[in-house]
């Protein structure tokens, strides 16, 4: 078996270097590399490897373009991002471009060749599931072709149930009957409740006077026999002869529309030619046409009800310069002013449509279609470089607002400021990836004295010190500055789980007891869940960090009143009462903290920061010698 063909694609020589002769290689791969992502780009495309390894920042092409570019050529090529960024969005855009997996600088040759291991497995999986995806192909295009008569009827009622205008809507129903049914004529008939006379609303391949002149009483008619029972009537040759030769035809289907219980009228179809009899299952189409028409028909009429209303707020929100559209809860167009017309290019002509026919931008369509109960503020982007902020409110008995604010001057200098957080990220920790790759070969590349490899360690721990201060910079940057927030109402006591579960395995390396009192029905708090979660992951790892062995660290979360409340309380070392003013500033550390024990004194200024952003507090009381308890309050949700 040949070795595994490997693509390295990465702007920095060193780490390129590294990566091929000291890791890949002597595991066993062959190795080619890039220096820039079109590079790459070609190489790949030439040679086709069996695995692409990519860095994010590079000249030409990002790592994620790349993989992009490359999954349309080479849909089956796994590929790992390497990156200096480690933030929650490039993670979920890695994985969206499909990046198999995604590793941090810096990062140790061992977890690079796991994640290569576990790539390359999955890729035989893939392959081995091929054969049996095309049989399963095979059976789904056999089951497809038995639903295509439904599909089109289905098809047929979401366009009925789509139209507002009357005359579109009845005149639409018979032609479509009419087509499905292979008739020859077709009409709609409507009762007239004064003179109690069906009338010709619609019709198709009927005289237009005699359409126009139509007139036909309840009691002396099938038409009007369909509507005193609410029963279909099939009349063929086989069966009613005489009714036949007085109508002029060789067969006809009457079938009643009901709306809201009462039939209001009759929906019909006929052919006068011998031979062309229609049979019980066109019967069935055309009740579920009657369905379906009698729903467009009630939509219409609403529609045409609230016509007037609508006026009289559009002309209110004409002048308005900010952009403003009213959906109502099945996601029509009610209203849409004339700044949101000229911003997203559309007719005020077409309210009333769904939304997914009215505008082509999935993001918008879909930022429309939401729903929720509380106010929520989204952000989206028009022709490629215009942003706006779009603050949606439900509204009671309508649907919901969205006002549309142009923030583009703001996300241009959001864009700056992250090119300069990822470029000095990108510059800090390359050459720190090299550092801590040089270390770990330094012991592989012979034997060291027990004092080399006590200095060794100390280089390894000074090299992690400076990468968590790096990230904790970036992290508290990006958290004072309120990016990656994406609030949502969020169960608080699932979050303090899943960060009591990820610090188990840090409690039970001291031997420390993790206890938990979370109370079964806490309301919901808005906010973004990965924040939350961070918050209070960095409050628990503080408590184990300063709580001696066999100690206890305890997590409560309860409901008072519209507020929800947490705790974190130890009984470790405790905090001087002096230093309880500073605990929440940029590197400040507990006067009593030893020197030895690792940190950067940002943690508690980010989970500082993520309570502000939050609307909420965070205060601390401790005691020497006794411990420490942290507590966090935040507004609930309305019920």
């Amino acid at each position: 078996m040949s070795k595994p063909l490997i693509l390295v694609a990465e702007d920095s020589r060193e780490i390129r270097s590294f990566l091929e002769e000291n890791v890949l290689v002597p595991a066993g791969y062959t190795v080619r590399t890039a220096e820039d992502g079109l590079s790459a780009l070609t190489l790949a495309r030439e040679i086709k490897p069996d695995l692409l390894i990519t860095d994010q920042q590079m000249p030409n092409l990002t790592g994620i373009e790349l993989i992009q570019q490359l999954k349309r050529d080479l849909p089956d090529l796994p590929a790992i991002l390497i990156t200096s960024e480690g933030s929650e969005p490039l993670v979920v855009e890695a994985l969206r471009s499909g990046a198999v997996d995604y590793l941090t600088k810096p990062f140790e040759a061992e977890h690079l060749l796991a994640a290569v291991g576990r790539a390359l497995t999955e890729r035989r999986r893939w392959e081995s599931l091929v054969d049996a995806r095309s049989e399963a192909q095979a059976s789904a295009e056999d089951l497809a072709s038995r639903f295509r008569a439904l599909e089109a009827l289905t098809l047929v009622g979401r366009t009925l149930t789509s139209l507002l205008d009357l005359d579109e809507v009845l005149t639409t129903v018979v032609e479509t009957a009419v087509r499905l049914t292979g008739a020859e004529e077709g009409s709609l008939l409507l009762v007239d409740d004064e003179s109690n006379e069906l009338y010709m609303r619609a019709s198709k391949n009927f005289d237009e006077e005699h359409a126009r002149t139509f007139r036909l009483h309840v009691r002396d008619s099938l038409a009007g026999q369909v509507i005193i029972s609410g029963e279909p009537m099939l009349v063929d040759e086989s069966s009613h002869q005489d009714i036949l030769d007085s109508y002029l035809v060789n067969s006809l289907i009457y079938v009643p529309l009901r709306l809201r219980g009462k039939v209001i009228g009759v929906l019909g179809v006929d052919n006068r030619k011998a031979g062309m009899s229609l049979t019980y299952e066109e019967r069935d189409v055309l009740m579920a046409m009657a369905d379906y028409a009698a729903v467009a028909i009630e939509n219409a009429q609403l529609f045409q009800h609230s016509e007037a209303e609508r006026n009289k707020l559009e002309t209110i929100l004409t002048q308005s310069e900010n952009g403003v559209i009213v959906t109502d809860p099945e996601d029509r167009l009610l209203l849409i002013n004339r700044a949101a017309m000229q911003t997203f290019g559309v007719d005020g002509r077409l309210v009333g449509r769904l939304v997914v026919e009215v505008f082509e931008d999935e993001k918008l369509i879909s930022l429309l279609c939401t729903k929720g109960v509380h106010p929520h503020l989204d952000e989206i982007e028009v022709d490629m470089g215009r942003f706006y902020s779009a603050q949606r409110t439900p509204i009671e008995g309508v649907g919901q607002a969205i006002v549309f604010h142009d923030i583009t001057h703001l996300k241009e200098l959001d864009r700056i400021k992250s090119e300069f957080v990822t470029t000095v990220s990108h510059d800090l920790r390359s050459p720190l990836t090299a550092v801590l790759g040089y270390l770990e070969l330094i012991e592989r590349a012979g034997e060291v004295n027990e004092q080399q490899g006590e200095f060794i360690h100390r280089a390894q721990l000074s090299v992690k010190q400076i990468t968590d201060l790096v990230n904790d910079l970036l992290e508290l940057g990006r958290v004072e500055a309120g990016l990656d927030m994406a609030k949502e109402d969020t169960p608080l006591t699932v979050l303090a789980r899943y960060a009591i579960e990820g610090l188990r395995g840090s409690a039970e390396a001291k031997e420390i007891t993790l206890e938990a009192d979370l109370q079964e029905f806490v309301p919901l708090v808005n906010g973004d869940p990965v924040r939350l979660r961070q918050m209070i992951g960095n409050l628990l790892d503080n408590a184990i960090k300063y709580t001696p062995e066999n100690g206890v660290v305890r997590l409560a979360v309860e409901a008072e009143g519209d507020q929800v409340i947490l705790h974190i309380s130890d009984n470790g070392v405790g905090i001087p009462q002096a230093d309880h003013p500073y605990l929440f500033d940029k590197f400040f550390r507990a006067s009593n903290v030893p020197e030895d024990l690792p940190g950067t004194g940002l943690g508690l200024s980010i989970v500082k920061s993520i309570v502000d952003n939050h609307g909420g507090r965070i205060w601390v009381d401790s005691k020497l010698g006794e411990g420490t308890t942290f507590t966090v309050v935040l507004q609930a949700v309305d019920t």
